[in-house]
């Protein structure tokens, strides 16, 4: 049985992470889990699976916690999640679900690969941020890390069995997100209701904020740089409508692999749980003939000026890619508070990348420095009230 320490346990990703533990009650035991303020979902997997210690963002949650379960282990703040993350068991078999969003995912991830926890990823600031360190680190404590995300999954799974000189480059698709129909001089006042009706994916608010700007892609390409070792000119990015292949790659050969299913994020986190082994799951089968057809389309960097940014980022390297991140966290927090206008999510991480001290080889306190002033400059010139 494989011991979970699950970090976001009543968001998106974590509510289906637990999905496939009830579906599988002798594979897997929840040891801790973490939430922020969705308190009341908590209890009830608290009741439900058990755990040993959880942890939530408020003290005076935990305090209230600690009434109703007096022999359960509760934290809360950022040391409730490390604490989560960390654990301690003498079990063999154990993995560390990152399911949070932001950057709170990073330090747990850090102190996690330090007593050589494996990994599975869905939270897309740990290499965005500070991949190269996370690497480093993964090096060092030969830990595994393996991505939840659909895309990554997919390439994944593309690779197995091939040798790494024979990638030629990595295709990652892309829905387009809520606005992909849109003309950009629509886009100034479209709604957070909106801009938060997906065409194909049901996710937190965020990841489809991001989606709608294709920053979410963005984040996409520089975390496939850190996950399997290409150049950023290797990873290229194209629109797929249909969200039925997830993602491709090319070799050497010209050939070309690529991995379908239904969109559905049960898959991807199955096979990051269960791996090595792939093992049934109730994901739909896809019917190919009623699909009819799959679609293709450039992406415009002028369409989806994030994406450009997120490259750039990239290419600059050092702490780049943390301002990028900090600067789209706030500035998609501020839409979604309807503080800011849609347009105005990229031009406030534009004007990051190009007023923040850049860090050529920064620490990781550097990064977490620079995502907090970041997001302290932008919250003071943006922030109403």
């Amino acid at each position: 049985m494989k011991e979970l320490y699950l970090l976001g346990a009543t968001g998106s990703i974590g509510t289906q992470v637990l999905d496939i533990v009830k579906q599988n009650p002798t594979e897997f035991k929840v040891i801790t889990m973490t939430a922020n303020h969705r308190i009341e979902a908590l209890r009830h997997l608290i009741d439900e699976f058990k755990p040993r210690f959880v942890s939530v963002g408020q003290e005076k949650d935990s305090i209230a916690l600690q009434k109703d379960y007096p022999n359960l282990a509760i934290g809360y703040g950022p040391n409730g999640i490390i604490q989560a993350a960390t654990y301690h068991s003498n079990h063999s078999d154990t993995l560390l679900v990152n399911a949070l969003v932001g950057i709170s995912g990073l330090m747990p991830t850090v102190e996690a690969i330090k007593i050589k926890r494996d990994i599975a990823l869905a939270n897309k600031e740990t290499l965005v941020v500070a991949g190269d360190i996370i690497n480093q680190l993964l090096q060092e404590y030969q830990v595994n890390l393996y991505p939840i995300d659909s895309e990554h999954s997919a390439i994944w799974q593309c690779l197995k069995g091939e040798a790494h000189k024979t990638i030629q480059r990595l295709i990652i698709t892309a829905s387009g997100g809520t606005f992909r129909d849109y003309l950009r001089s629509h886009l100034q006042t479209v709604t957070v209701e909106e801009a938060l009706k997906h065409p194909n994916w049901s996710m937190g608010n965020k990841i489809t904020i991001d989606s709608a700007t294709m920053m979410n892609k963005g984040f996409e390409v520089i975390e496939a740089y850190h996950l399997f070792h290409v150049l950023p000119h290797q990873i290229e990015t194209i629109i797929h409508r249909e969200s039925i292949v997830h993602s491709m790659v090319e070799f050497n050969d010209h050939s070309i692999i690529a991995q379908l299913s239904d969109h559905d994020m049960r898959l991807p986190i199955s096979y990051a749980l269960f791996y090595p082994k792939r093992v049934s799951n109730p994901v739909r089968s896809l019917n190919l003939v009623k699909l009819a057809k799959l679609s293709f389309e450039e992406v415009s960097f002028d369409r989806y000026p994030c994406l450009n940014y997120a490259y750039q980022a990239l290419n600059k390297g050092g702490n780049a890619c943390a301002i990028l991140n900090a600067a789209n966290e706030a500035a998609v927090d501020l839409f979604l508070n309807r503080q800011i206008d849609f347009l105005s999510i990229e031009t406030i991480i534009k004007e990051a990348l190009d007023t923040t001290t850049w860090i050529e080889k920064p620490t990781l306190m550097q990064l977490m420095d620079t995502d907090a002033s970041v997001k302290k400059i932008i919250y003071q010139r943006y922030k109403k009230g």
